[in-house]
Order: structure tokens, then C-alpha cells, then sequence
């Protein structure tokens, strides 16, 4: 999506009329009361862009970490459930189902949401016992993967992390504490857009 990107961020590639990240506000907004994006890339274009479509807040991220705004934004000292989500995937969530499994599994730091891997996408592959994660590997293959979509609280995950890097090192972090566990709940609908040809293959 090279041709795109040089001109608008990837976030607003357009789909159905809006963008990819405005069709993914509508589907939160009708269940989330607060959305808060973090920018990076053209992140002025971006900004203007996500308040228009109805953001609560923007956080500049630029040059930093996937997981940076956990640490280093107003958001570390909230403590409650956060729903993460990437501007790259188009889903269809139950939200009530994710938020009573996630207080089924006793509020866990970070809860994943899974979703069978799907042939010729890379992604991180989910190893768990009793919906504990023990490990995170992108080269052995079992059959669930990481979707990008989690319910972390931002306060507990301060509390236990001692790395601030990636998700990744916050993941690693939480496993050796018990405090990564995954859903049993699974998005109705996820795909994954990297390329024009997954993108206008939306329905």
C-alpha cells in the first residue's frame, strides 16, 4: 500500500464509503463511551481526522513504542478494562461477551483476544493452559494467534511490568506473572489489511 501511504496514513485507506479507522470508531462508539487513537505517521492528518470522526482524545506516539502510551500517557492511571484495537484490522466484536469473559478470568492485567491463524499472515501464536498464556511464537505453529485486539487495565500493567518496551516485552512481563491470559471469546468477523487487494476485498 506503498502508492497510499505516501499520501495518507494507512489508517485512512478508504472502505465503504469512510476510512479504516473511521468504519472502526463506528463499530466502538456504539458500545464505548470514550475512544482515545494514538497517531504516528502524518500524525497531524491523522489527528484532524479521528476528532472529526468523533475521538475523545489523540495521543502522540510518534517514534515511540506500540505500548508506549500505557506508561507515558494520562490512561497508565486508569483502572479499569481498556479495549485495545488496531486501525489495520477489520472486526466484528460482541463487546458484552469480551467484557463477562474478561471478569470471568478475575480481571487479568491483559486479557488477548484470539482468532485462528489464517494461511500466508504471520502473527504471534497463542500457547496457553487453563486460559493462562505460557507463550507467545511466531515460529511454532499451534492454533490460535494474537488478533491485536486485548482488554488490558493500564494501571495493573504499570503495577507489574518492568520493561517498557512493545507489546511484546509487556506480554513476556505478564506470562512470568500469570497475568497474560487469553479469551475464549473469538471476534465474529477479523481480517487483517496489509494489502489494496485485502482491502477491497472487505465486504
Amino acid at each position: 500500500m506503498g502508492a497510499l501511504t505516501d499520501v495518507v496514513p494507512k489508517p485512512m485507506a478508504p472502505l465503504k464509503g469512510g476510512t479504516l479507522i473511521s468504519q472502526g470508531i463506528e463499530l466502538v462508539k456504539k458500545e464505548v463511551p470514550n475512544i482515545h487513537i494514538t497517531v504516528g505517521y502524518k500524525k497531524a492528518m491523522l489527528a484532524e481526522h479521528v476528532i472529526q470522526q468523533g475521538a475523545s482524545s489523540v495521543l502522540n506516539t510518534e517514534g515511540q513504542s506500540n505500548a508506549w502510551w500505557i506508561f507515558h500517557t494520562l490512561l497508565k492511571n486508569l483502572d479499569e478494562p481498556l479495549y485495545v484495537l488496531t486501525c489495520d484490522n477489520v472486526t466484528e466484536l460482541d463487546f458484552g461477551m469480551l467484557e463477562q469473559n474478561y471478569y470471568d478470568l478475575k480481571q487479568p492485567a491483559c486479557m488477548i483476544v484470539p482468532v485462528t491463524p489464517v494461511q500466508g499472515l504471520e502473527g504471534d501464536y497463542i500457547f496457553h493452559k487453563d486460559r493462562f498464556v505460557t507463550e507467545l511464537n511466531r515460529n511454532k505453529p499451534s492454533d490460535i494467534y494474537c488478533s491485536g485486539i486485548q482488554v488490558l487495565n493500564p494501571k495493573k500493567v504499570n503495577s507489574l511490568c518492568t520493561h517498557q518496551g512493545d507489546f511484546y516485552s509487556v506480554w513476556n512481563d505478564l506470562i512470568q506473572q500469570k497475568q497474560l491470559m487469553v479469551s475464549d471469546v473469538y471476534p465474529k468477523k477479523w481480517i487483517s489489511i496489509d494489502t489494496f487487494e485485502q482491502l477491497s476485498a472487505v465486504k
